[in-house]
């Protein structure tokens, strides 16, 4: 995982959103080398019939 400390992502904020948006990855914010945020692209959550639908494919009846 990148990381990037806030001094630079301040400078350089929108180009930072650009390539998690392309690359997919999340990136570390740290202060002083340690991490205080981590920015991630956003993930669409399954719906509650494909949960279901995915635990039924894996299980079976006896």
């Amino acid at each position: 995982m990148k990381t990037i400390d806030k001094s630079q992502i301040s400078n350089n904020f929108l180009e930072v959103l650009e390539q998690i948006k392309l690359e997919g990855e999340a990136i570390v914010v740290t202060e002083d080398n340690k991490p205080i945020l981590k920015i991630s692209p956003y993930q669409k959550a399954s719906t509650t019939a494909k949960l279901f639908a995915e635990i039924e494919r894996k299980s079976s009846i006896f």
